[in-house]
């Protein structure tokens, strides 16, 4: 250090000297008396090194002193640091976890401090992990918790002495206290409005037909139990319709709704009519918005979406996601032929004003998904239009249905790849969906971003993503299939003997696939629709056909079922370890169905690039919901999913975790089989 002070200090003067040097040597060779001026200024020049070199240790010394001084200072101030840091400070290695140093303030809220260097970080603070600070970070990401008080946690690395064959890294951390801080936050929170709406689902079925004593009576036994639920949450309730109530209360009591499970919806379906109906309800709760008020849009969207899952159920909204409860009851069919007329007339002027009308169903579509796309194009057919069809047909599982239309002029040029397609929509032109209203499940996403009017027509449970912003929806759960709700439209919107034989054995084939032979959500309205599309020419027989599958099909399907183990509360489950193809897949599941004692079925099996599962119900197990745990969707007695990034097993283990939770939050009886 001195030797560079040196260095420092001289390295201006040496120069110096010289050029004066140069210049007493040069003023000898010039005149008589030069030579007695250059021993002169030879002189001053000896003299003034003589001089600076004095005065520059001297200056050196000085300011060794200094730094000298300033040093000790700090080493002084870094150990009185140590010692008398006014937070509290724990500093240890990251490799054994090993406390080196705590100073009074960390050893007074730890509470430990006999053998508090022998001790391991993990011994006096559970649960506290310094990745974190392994991630390049200099604050840990959520308050720690340490005797009774909040803290936010700062820290830094260095490097230290290296063991062998181990990096030894050196945490020093600093714990600040934000317990007020932190209280008054969840304070904040917690007193943070909910807003909720309740409805009762069935209330014109509940009512129609009884006397009005009777009434008056179910109608004041559904009061008392909302009244007597929403009292527990220091709340208010107010009845705004015949049928529908607001709640507000506040955050902190919406856990604890949520813990006893909405218990208020098993408590209204405990009563029953005159008539030996169940009241039941809908509730739909808005919660974390900007204010009040969007906590009430939240709650109206969320009660929508309540409905449009059939009801008997809670939905909770805030401003990203969608949360669901409940859902025990099967749908009950509500659906109007006035709603279908108006449904009818609507898309009729959808498609009068559109440029270009392109109908797209789901990916891997089946026989109800390319029926109603038939049965589309029927309609704008009956309108003057030319409707097509967009599809992948070699990924498509109704390949036969859509043979048998190439074989008719109507439908020469009717089917469209996604990447053509893309090409010819413009501003006007009008896109339909059909039998599927989540907008990652139809054929080509691209097309649906790109068409500015969108007709949606779907049966299945509305899903957490949903196509939003549709021109037109017809959205009923209660409906059979998506073939259905074409049919009813279509007595609207074209003359019977307009319809071709092959378009309504093609909507027939739909219905008979979603229903299982008439089995399986069946309502009035699906044999309505069947017996319209037989009175249209439809042949039963060349549907059986339609259905129908090969010798390989088969064998290949009851392999799968003979793979199949029961595993709780009548719950079948398959998991072939080849790839499968997914209709085969899907018979396998419904065949499952077939055996006695089996209420729902599951087959997990690999696809192309995904985990592909196919879930079925005959009971009153709700195969949406476990499937939507997965990330799937469909409805109560048929859904799906498409797993990325997991393995068969991994996603075996999902499945089985879902249904665990399933029955657990509908205590069914779990026992094994």
């Amino acid at each position: 250090m001195n030797r560079t002070l040196k260095q420092v200090l001289e390295s201006s003067d040496f120069l110096f000297f010289i050029m004066l040097i140069i210049f007493a040597v040069a003023t000898f060779f010039f005149g008589r008396y030069e030579l007695y001026l250059s021993a002169i200024e030879l002189g001053a020049v000896v003299l003034l090194y003589i001089y600076i070199r004095i005065s520059g240790k001297r200056r050196g010394q000085e300011m060794l002193n200094y730094i000298e001084s300033v040093s000790s200072n700090i080493d002084s101030a870094a150990k009185n640091t140590l010692t008398s840091f006014p937070l509290p400070m724990a500093i240890f290695t990251l490799s054994d976890n090993q406390l080196i140093y705590a100073n009074d303030a960390f050893l007074e809220v730890s509470g430990e401090r006999d053998h508090i260097f022998t001790v391991k970080v993990s011994d006096i603070l559970p649960g506290f992990t310094a990745r974190w600070l392994m991630e390049g970070k200099n604050e840990c990401p959520e308050l720690f918790t340490l005797g009774g008080r909040r803290f936010r946690v700062f820290g830094s690395l260095v490097r230290g002495a290296d063991a062998p064959g181990v990096k030894n890294y050196v945490a020093t951390t600093y714990w600040v206290d934000e317990t007020e801080s932190a209280e008054l936050s969840d304070e904040f929170q917690n007193s943070r409005i909910v807003f909720s709406t309740i409805m009762i689902d069935n209330y014109d079925e509940i009512l129609n037909g009884l006397a009005e004593k009777d009434k008056a009576s179910l109608v004041s036994a559904v009061d008392d139990v909302i009244m007597n639920w929403s009292a527990g949450y220091n709340g208010f309730l107010s009845r705004t319709e015949r049928d529908r109530y607001i709640f507000i209360c506040e955050q902190r009591y919406l856990q604890q709704i949520i813990d006893e499970k909405f218990s208020v919806l098993d408590k209204v379906r405990e009563l029953i009519s005159p008539k030996g109906m169940h009241p039941t309800l809908s509730i739909g709760i808005g919660k974390d918005g900007r204010d009040i008020g969007e906590n009430c849009h939240f709650s109206a969207l969320a009660l929508e979406m309540a409905l449009s899952r059939g009801g008997d159920q809670a939905v909770t909204k805030n401003q990203f996601t969608f949360d669901f409860y409940g859902g025990k009851t099967s749908t009950t069919e509500k659906r109007t032929k006035v709603k279908s007329r108006v449904m009818a007339s609507s898309l009729s002027e959808l498609m009068r004003d559109a440029s270009k009308i392109f109908v797209m169903g789901h990916k891997h579509a089946d026989l109800d998904s390319v029926g109603a796309a038939i049965g589309v194009c029927c309609a704008a057919r009956g309108l003057g239009k030319k409707a097509r069809i967009v599809i992948d047909a070699e990924s498509s599982v109704a390949k036969e249905l859509i043979n048998r239309a190439l074989t008719l002029p109507e439908y020469q040029d009717a089917f469209i790849n996604p990447q053509d397609a893309i090409l010819e929509v413009d501003a006007q032109s009008l896109l339909v969906i059909v039998d599927t209203n989540r907008p990652e499940q139809v054929e080509s996403e691209s097309i649906l971003m790109s068409c500015n009017r969108v007709a949606v027509i779907d049966h299945h449970r509305r899903a957490a993503t949903y196509i939003q912003n549709a021109a037109l929806s017809l959205h009923e759960p209660y409906a059979s299939s998506a073939c259905e709700l074409v049919t009813e439209l279509l007595q609207y919107m074209v003359e019977q003997s307009d319809i071709l034989r092959f378009e309504a054995e093609a909507l027939l084939s739909g219905i008979v696939l979603d229903t299982k032979n008439f089995t399986l959500r069946t309502g009035g309205r699906t044999f309505d629709a069947a017996a319209f599309l037989r009175r249209a020419g439809a042949d039963t027989v060349d549907v059986k056909q339609l259905l129908q599958t090969d010798m390989a099909t088969a064998k290949a399907r009851y392999a799968i079922v003979q793979k199949a183990r029961v595993y709780k509360a009548g719950i079948a489950i398959a998991a072939p370890d080849k790839a499968e193809n997914r209709i085969i897949a899907a018979q396998a599941a419904d065949e499952l169905l077939n055996i006695a004692g089996i209420q729902a079925s599951f087959v997990v099996f690999p696809s192309e690039e995904t985990i592909d599962v196919s879930g079925r119900s005959i009971g009153d197990i709700n195969v949406q919901v476990i499937v939507e745990k997965l990330g799937g969707g469909g409805n109560k007695n048929a859904a799906g999913a498409q797993i990325s990034g997991k393995t068969q097993k991994e996603v075996v283990r999902d499945l089985l975790t879902a249904i665990d939770q399933y029955l657990d939050e509908n205590s069914i009886t779990k026992e094994e089989n």
